[in-house]
């Protein structure tokens, strides 16, 4: 298993416990581009194709983001494996 599906493995098993870090990484490794923020702003905005995301920078990230996050990424690895 790679190193990008053991750590979508652990934000599944505690999607209400998940650093701003680590799934900042997550989505990079899933091919997303991060546009971080201007002046004053914490929020990060990851974009691929048609998907969008943003995240404001807090430890820890409520369980919403993560949760939109997994749902973005099962589209993206359903979209690259047909």
């Amino acid at each position: 298993m790679a190193g990008r599906d053991k750590q979508l493995e652990r934000i599944k098993q505690q999607p209400a416990n998940v650093r701003f870090a680590t799934l900042d990484r997550l989505l990079q490794r899933y091919g997303f581009t991060v546009r971080q923020p201007r002046s004053g702003s914490s929020h990060y905005t990851y974009k691929r194709g048609r998907f969008t995301l943003t995240i404001p920078k807090h430890d820890p990230l409520r369980e919403v983001y993560a949760r939109k996050a997994l749902k973005m990424i099962d589209e993206v690895r359903r979209e690259e494996e047909a």
